[in-house]
């Protein structure tokens, strides 16, 4: 008799294409069908009150069969069966949701989920564990999803819970449960497992609840997880999921070319106007991402005036802009998760001057040539066009009067061309950057030049940093650029103040 993640309590289902989920014909196939009806369904989900945004409680937000913006619960269940088909018969995958994080106090940060966790479930809450496990005949799988129990009283103070009974209704988890009772339930689904998939074990300092699932000093006889896990093939599931997360669906796209297209514009209407200081600038793209569309920032924007810009992490942006100098500003907005990375640098004046300009033109000649070689056809990898980016920015140099002998290129140029983007903005990390850029991937193009103040450099150019970022997606015969709305050319930003 089976005791492991198949023999608990199934409830198969089918997904519709607009979200819903139906008792499925055949319980031995996950199928994904096509239904009209719910017959389950006894209260209007408006009714209710959950941990995150459902169509029903927010169609400002959500459309119907979205689980999370753009993304319906179809793509989600997708999403796991592709994990699932990667595992070996009776392997269990499992993933932990990111934790609350603190300030000081009681004084929290804003919260983000883990990204990996959110591809798989879309599932927005702290302290939840999902195990997907595959069957042992390797045709069906089985989703568990362990969360946070409903509570009154914690609820009025940090906000309404999903709760078990909507992990399965609205999330489509076969199996549900307290979070409290995961290290129960977690192994009886390790002991049957013939090989167990997660990240490498938490810190055992952390307070993380899937943390203080692994006992830090368990008794000889104890069914702690530590003790399970040593018994059992542990093996990681970061290369798995980079290899399914590395390539982006047309749903995931779409959101990265909604947050695209709202921050470009929010740079193009900072371009057009004066500014002062670093944080007014800060404030106003940031203000400007979520006016536009988008649900927060996706990073610290870095926002360097003058000789700051040659800091490539400047996240004071608490200096003055003068002006003669040059603005760099690296920021962008997150839209259902998914980011966008953009880096414009120009006048605050308004104008160039012609070794602004020079500089500038060389870069931007740099980076229109590395965008065009991120297609499929073209056979070429991040690392590839990254090389062919020193080379143009080398000669470009050399013709403006910079001495590009022995290590020069590396102290002006110091960081790679591009990565990865999606979910993260540095997405699916570990993925090879030396692989052949595939239809589907979303990577950043910003070549950069910093020059440093010092006698080594032309006098025309010292203190100078210049950056242009894109976000593209490849596709087969040309890219996508999903950021186009920043202007960029020369006469287009002049044009902004003429």
């Amino acid at each position: 008799m089976r005791h492991g993640l198949f023999a608990l309590k199934r409830c198969p289902r089918s997904i519709t294409q607009d979200g819903r989920i139906i008792p499925s014909v055949n319980p031995s196939s996950r199928n994904i069908r096509v239904s009209q009806s719910r017959p389950y369904a006894s209260v209007s989900a408006a009714d209710l009150q959950f941990g995150q945004p459902v169509h029903e409680t927010h169609p400002h937000l959500l459309k119907p069969g979205e689980l999370t913006p753009g993304i319906t619960a179809l793509e989600y269940a997708q999403r796991r069966s592709k994990l699932a088909s990667k595992l070996p018969k009776d392997g269990v995958a499992i993933l932990a949701a990111s934790d609350v994080k603190y300030r000081s106090g009681a004084v929290f940060y804003d919260f983000h989920q883990d990204s990996d966790f959110f591809y798989l479930t879309g599932f927005n809450e702290p302290e939840a564990v999902a195990v997907i496990g595959k069957s042992s005949a390797g045709d069906d799988h089985s989703f568990h999803l362990y969360v946070r129990a409903k509570d009154p009283k914690a609820e009025q103070w940090e906000g309404s819970r999903s709760g078990a009974q909507a992990a399965i209704d609205v999330f489509n988890a076969d199996e549900s449960g307290d979070i409290k009772d995961a290290e129960k339930l977690l192994s009886r689904a390790i002991l049957d497992a013939s090989e167990v998939f997660t990240e490498s074990s938490p810190p055992r300092s952390s307070t993380s609840t899937f943390s203080r699932l692994f006992a830090s000093k368990p008794p000889p006889n104890s069914h702690s997880l530590d003790r399970l896990l040593d018994q059992k093939p542990v093996k990681p599931l970061r290369g798995i999921l980079n290899e399914i997360r590395n390539i982006k669906s047309e749903a995931e796209i779409a959101n990265m070319r909604k947050a695209g297209q709202a921050s470009g514009r929010a740079f193009t209407e900072a371009m057009r106007q004066a500014w002062a200081t670093e944080k007014d600038l800060t404030a106003f793209l940031e203000y400007n991402f979520k006016r536009n569309g988008c649900d927060t920032s996706a990073y610290v924007p870095v926002v360097a005036g003058g000789k700051n810009a040659s800091q490539i992490h400047y996240v004071r942006n608490d200096d003055v802009l003068l002006e003669h100098d040059l603005v760099l500003a690296d920021a962008g907005g997150e839209y259902g998760n998914y980011i966008t990375d953009i880096t414009r640098t120009w006048p605050i004046s308004g104008t160039f001057t012609g070794s602004q300009k020079d500089l500038y033109n060389a870069i931007l000649t740099t980076q229109r040539t590395c965008i065009a070689l991120c297609r499929a056809d073209a056979s070429s990898s991040l690392d590839k066009i990254h090389q062919i980016a020193e080379a143009t920015l080398k000669d470009s140099l050399s013709q403006l009067g910079f001495d590009m002998s022995g290590d020069a290129l590396a102290t002006l140029f110091p960081h790679h061309l591009g990565h990865y983007i999606g979910l993260d903005v540095h997405d699916t990390p570990g993925q090879s950057r030396k692989d052949p850029l595939q239809v589907g991937q979303c990577v950043t193009v910003e070549p950069g030049i910093y020059v440093p103040d010092t006698d080594q450099w032309p006098a025309a150019f010292r203190g100078m940093g210049i950056r242009i970022e894109d976000s593209v997606c490849v596709q087969e015969e040309h890219p996508l650029v999903l950021t186009t709305e920043a202007v960029k050319e020369v006469d287009d930003i002049e044009a902004l103040r003429a």
